[in-house]
């Protein structure tokens, strides 16, 4: 092999075997989840991982050609083979050993006393072992779960299938694509990294149906464990104590969270944050964002740049196609005009019929556009149908508060209703950036939105299908609920902003619209809309990769 050329470790090889797209997201995109199976897999290999501190043991009187070997965790490589592998355990006399494979599982009872996977992979440390000169004829798979040894004797047959195995997945890492999912395989719900693969969701719109409803088995998580750590205190600062995150107000504890718990930690105006914590957060892939006091969105640290080259040269190439870059513009706009007349529809207690046929219209025209500039022109008129209409869904629950809306405004917003509408603007914004960056793209490259300094112009595009179903969502109810009071305003020189305390409701009534479980109006399954956002970005990026044939819209009912 050329010495360009990485090693393929004997675990991906076990990977290909198992399931080759799994194989390909880990070793080639380097991307990892972890699951109840692969964190109780790690603890049981805690013991065969530790440096070997002993040497091979020697019995008394014995010729030094028969010396005991019983070496924990022997790392070995070949270059002829292009192969890696770190052996849990290698027992022997002399020059005939044989390798130990810790699984964390019981002995499936097979008429190979194992699965292919894990066979293969223990022949892959056989022939290791074969290139530095020992005699290796057989090995071992210790299962931890029902303590059984299951010898797996090296005959030809599975020697051939593993070379065969190593030889594919070294042409499987050449490639720019993964490859397709397996169809309603039982290995999927299992897999950590269903949530990424999608393989239900992108079988399913790989081929042309006729139902348009389908029912999918709902594979990822319906909600996230992980939520956002929002710090707003002025002179706060955030340190690491062990797994945590502690807030502190001087020498004042005011909030704590876990690491494992938390997403993203955002930071609103003069916060601070140790250096240990940078490190943990970048270490742990836990994007740390900077906004002003007010909600201006600034930036973010992040760990190193996601892997996946190939999704970026996908999207700059289709951003630099006007034919494709139009197309996905008129998705983006339509779905938008759709939500937000669906919204006005659900929430107006009597919206004029006018307005709706004329937002309907508007869609059928967003559709027929032949440049981003007319597209623009009918994005803008029919934002104005909607907003003319918008005050009319607002039930100002407490006697005195300002909630009187006549049109949106901004930069500096000049009433309540639209500081309220910038500030969850911006921080949907910025959970799109946070959610693309995530899955490999870059969020200040658009489609529709065209690239300026400092604004992530794919964060935006993506967004515009969701602002009346998360932002003006939660606005309605802070308001129609009385989460909002009318001391929550702080006005200057005709400009509003949102007081500290007004500021963390609002976040915790966005938080919640974030979390709450809908019906997917493509797949039918329940999920919550931050998952949504995650999966639309990955469908985006299977539809730049050319696995799907069209990005369909999200849009309500």
């Amino acid at each position: 092999m050329g010495g360009d050329v990485p090693l393929l470790p004997a675990r991906m090889v076990n990977e290909f075997a198992y399931c080759p797209r799994l194989a390909y997201f880990e070793w080639v995109d380097g991307e990892f989840a972890d699951n109840a199976e692969t964190t109780e897999g790690r603890f049981h290999h805690r013991r065969v991982d530790q440096t070997p501190l002993r040497k091979a043991r020697k019995v008394e009187n014995e010729q030094p050609s028969e010396a005991t070997i019983h070496q924990r965790s022997v790392w070995l490589s070949s270059e002829r083979l292009g192969v890696t592998a770190k052996i849990d355990l290698v027992e022997g006399e002399g020059q005939t050993v044989v390798p130990v494979d810790y699984k964390r599982g019981k002995r499936p009872h097979t008429p190979q006393g194992a699965w292919e996977p894990e066979r293969v992979q223990l022949c892959l440390q056989g022939l290791l072992l074969r290139e530095q000169g020992f005699i290796c004829e057989r090995g071992v798979l210790y299962f931890v779960g029902s303590r059984e040894r299951v010898e797996i004797p090296f005959d030809e047959a599975l020697i051939a299938r593993t070379r065969e195995l190593i030889e594919g997945m070294r042409t499987m890492t050449t490639a720019t694509v993964a490859p397709p999912p397996l169809v309603d395989s039982p290995k999927c719900p299992r897999c950590s990294l269903v949530g990424l693969c999608l393989p239900d969701e992108v079988g399913w719109l790989r081929t042309p149906h006729e139902d348009e409803t389908p029912v999918l088995r709902r594979l990822i998580p319906t909600n996230d464990d992980a939520l956002p750590l929002y710090v707003q205190t002025p002179g706060a600062k955030v340190a690491k104590d062990g797994e945590c995150l502690k807030i502190k107000d001087h020498d004042e504890v005011i909030g704590e969270a876990r690491l494992v718990e938390t997403s993203q930690v955002v930071l609103y105006g003069a916060v601070q944050v140790s250096t240990q914590v940078v490190q943990e957060l970048c270490k742990r892939s836990i994007p740390l964002v900077y906004c002003s006091s007010g909600g201006w969105f600034y930036g973010m640290t992040t760990g190193l740049l996601h892997k996946h080259v190939e999704l970026r040269r996908r999207q700059y190439a289709v951003a630099a196609d006007p034919e494709r870059c139009l197309l996905l513009a008129r998705r983006f706009v339509q779905a938008k005009i759709t939500n937000s007349r669906t919204f006005l529809r659900r929430n107006h207690s009597a919206a004029p019929e006018t307005v709706v046929q004329d937002l309907k219209r508007d869609c059928v025209q967003a559709g027929a556009a032949d440049s981003l500039a007319s597209l623009l022109g009918i994005e803008g008129t029919a934002a104005r149908r909607y907003f003319s209409e918008f005050a009319g869904m607002l039930k100002a629950a407490e006697p005195g508060a300002r909630f009187d809306f006549d049109g949106r405004n901004r930069r500096p917003p000049r009433d309540p209703v639209n500081a309220m509408l910038s500030l969850l603007y911006s921080m949907l914004a910025r959970e799109w950036t946070v959610v693309l960056q995530t899955v490999g793209l870059d969020p200040y490259l658009g489609f529709y939105h065209q690239p300026r300094y400092g604004r992530p112009a794919l964060a935006l595009d993506m967004m515009e299908e969701f602002r009346p179903l998360i932002a003006d969502s939660a606005v309605l109810t802070a308001i129609n609920n009385g989460e909002i009071h009318p001391n929550d305003w702080i006005e200057r020189m005709g400009s509003v902003t949102l007081t500290p305390d007004g500021r963390h409701r609002l976040i915790e009534t966005y938080e919640r619209r974030m979390g709450q479980e809908i019906t997917h109006p493509v797949f039918g399954y329940q999920i919550s809309y931050r998952r949504v956002l995650e999966v639309q970005a990955r469908l985006l990026g299977r539809y730049l990769l050319g696995e799907i044939p069209e990005l369909l819209a999200f849009t309500t009912r």
